[in-house]
This record gives structure tokens, sequence and C-alpha cells, in this order.
């Protein structure tokens, strides 16, 4: 018996193959090009605003007209009202995360700067008048920080309501209620000065009120940022380096030094619990404010495209976003892992932005074509 090795032919119907061209395409003359693309004019015009010096037409006063405020307590209001954002709904964050940014956004004191209220209402003398007057009333308190700066990019110089103020002080538990009344009666008395002798309180009333924030000792400063050139005149409160019958005069050089570390050493400073925290926060989100801006060439940008980059490239809630996190494509990454959410605690764009133009770091002009522009200075 003979193997076969090729397969017996097979008889069937052989069907003929079609010679016929397929149909054109009514789209095959148009260029290809990938979904979600932008046109080469589109990315040049993107390029140069990047690159090229932004049109200059003038002063922008886009914060001041868009600000209904009138007065400085208006603004010291509208200023704590706003400082951030709102969590969103998908925030990218945990429950031990988002508690801690409700707890460090609950913590801050309800301090203002003074360069953000000027940012406002944009009238520099009638401001300052303003503010010396109602200082002067006791419905604002002038908080001094000595060691952050006396110029307007400083940090030290804070208004703070003396409603506000009193609700702190009240509302601490730390302190006892005798210790309550007699330091809001002794800020009641105070007038400008924000530094305090230690002998108006015993030695168990001040620690307590310096372990609950409300005062720190000028210890904690350097000696040339020290400022105690005046302090509260307040009845049976003896001013160290002097003596209960009057001053004490010297002609001793090393003893005049003694007397004066001794004062130093003896007088506190009013303060806020917690004010250290607001101002790394504020100090942080200036400085990746700048950050951000130098990223383009000329140290300058539109400001709605700072805006996108304070933002992050997040998701939102616009129809085209839900609509690709319905087909589970990409819809920008979750606010939780933005600068803004991770070290800012959602710190709102243009409530730093008011901070910085405040300080003197950045200034806004009108472009004529993208709205208002920003430039470092």
């Amino acid at each position: 018996m003979t193997l076969r090795l090729t397969s017996a032919p097979v008889a069937g119907v052989h069907k003929r193959k079609s010679t016929a061209r397929p149909r054109a395409s009514p789209f095959a003359a148009h260029a290809r090009r990938k979904p979600n693309t932008t046109a080469p004019s589109d990315v040049k015009a993107a390029e140069r605003d990047l690159d090229d010096l932004l049109p200059d037409v003038g002063r922008s006063d886009y914060i001041s007209e868009t600000t209904p405020v009138h007065n400085v307590v208006e603004a010291i209001r509208y200023i704590r009202s706003r400082m951030f954002d709102e969590l969103p709904a998908r925030a990218g964050m945990n429950s031990t995360r988002i508690a801690e940014t409700l707890n460090i956004r609950r913590s801050l004191p309800p301090l203002t700067s003074v360069a953000h209220v000027h940012t406002l209402l944009n009238a520099p003398t009638q401001v300052e008048r303003e503010i010396v007057d109602l200082v002067q009333k006791g419905r604002v308190r002038r908080l001094i920080v000595p060691g952050r700066g006396n110029d307007a990019a400083g940090l030290g110089d804070c208004l703070v309501l003396a409603e506000d103020w009193e609700e702190l002080v009240r509302s601490s538990s730390v302190l006892d209620i005798e210790v309550k009344e007699k330091f809001l009666d002794i800020l009641d008395r105070m007038e400008t000065s924000s530094a305090i002798s230690q002998s108006v309180f015993t030695q168990d009333e001040y620690r307590v009120l310096m372990r609950a924030g409300f005062l720190v000792s000028s210890s904690s400063y350097t000696q040339g940022s020290l400022r105690v050139a005046s302090l509260p005149r307040l009845p049976g409160a003896a001013v160290s380096g002097a003596s209960r019958n009057g001053p004490v005069h010297t002609s001793d050089p090393d003893q005049s030094v003694q007397t004066d570390a001794q004062a130093r050493a003896a007088t506190l400073f009013l303060s806020l619990p917690n004010t250290g925290t607001y101002l790394r926060l504020l100090g942080a989100g200036r400085a990746h404010l700048l950050a951000l801006l130098r990223r383009s060439s000329c140290n300058e940008a539109p400001l709605g495209l700072l805006r996108d980059r304070w933002n992050g490239s997040v998701e939102s809630d616009r129809s085209f976003h839900l609509a690709k996190r319905a087909r589970g494509e990409f819809a920008g990454v979750l606010p939780g892992r933005t600068k803004k959410w991770k070290d800012l605690n959602g710190m709102q764009f243009h409530w730093v932005v008011e901070e910085a133009v405040g300080a003197g770091l950045v200034e806004l002009f009108e472009t004529g074509s993208v709205g208002p522009g920003i430039r470092c200075l």
C-alpha cells in the first residue's frame, strides 16, 4: 500500500475572485489627525504667549474693580472668607488627609495682612488713615510679628478684628475664666502697642497665656528685630529696667547693656494661636505662585494661564470631563495630587494673587487681547 504525501484533489465549487475596486471613502482626501490634538496654529499661538512679551497697554485695576468691599472692616471679612476653595467631591484624598486639611483650616487665626487690604481698596493714604482710626477706637488690633519683615513684602504686619480676638480668648480650653477676663481687660486698656510687660501677669498667668498662644516671649526673636520701643501704660504695671520709685540712671555702659537686656527679656508680645502656621502657609503660597510664573521665559503670563497652572490639570464637573470618565478615558488628575491641595490645603488662586500684588512681588497689567497679564517684579 502506497502512502500518499499529498492531499487528494477535492471536487468543489470555486468562487470567482472579484476584481472590482473598493469604493473610496469620502474622507480619504482629508489629512489624518489624532483625536484631541491641537491645530498647529493654536500650538504656535500658545508658544508665542509663553515666550514673547505680552502687550502692555497700562496698569490693571482688575482686583479693585471686581472686589465688592468699600472699607477696611469689609475687606478683612472678605479676605478671611476667601482664603480656601471648597473641597471638591472627587478630591482624591482619603478620610485622614481630608480631616487634616479641614483641621488646619479651622485652626488658623483670623489674621489679615495689611498688604492684602491695600490691594483690595487701592487707596493707600485713605486705607492707612482708616486703619489707624479703627485701631485707636479698639475695633481692630494691629499685630506686629518681629522678624518677619517690615516692608510690604514682610509677613509680620497683620490686622485682626477685636471681636474675633475676644472670641478666640473666650473659646480657649487652656485658659481659666479668671485669666480670660484679666487678659481681655488688659487688651481693652492697651493702646496701639503689641508689646506688654511681663510684670502685668503673675508667673502662672503669663505661662498659661504663652502655652495657649496669646503671648510670646521676646527671647523667641533675634535682638535686632525686637520692637519694644513702647510698652502699654497700665495701672500697677512695672516695666523691667526701672525701679518702682523711678527709672534707673547709670553711667556704666556694661550696666546699661545689662539693664536693657533685662528689659527685653521681661517683654512679651501679643500673639494668636497658630500664627506661625498661618505665616508659613502664606509664605509658601507666595513662593509657589512666583515659581509658576517664572516658568515663562519672560516671567510674565496671562492671568488665566497662571490660574490653570495653579489649579493643575485636574478633572472638573464639565460635560466633556463627565463624558470622558463615563467612557473610562483620562479626564485629568485628581485635586489631591496637586501642590495646591497637598501643601497649600486648597488655597484659592485669586487670594494668593492679591497677597502677592499687595506685597509688591508681582503686578497686573492690561494686555488688550487676552485679559489681564501678570509679571514678576
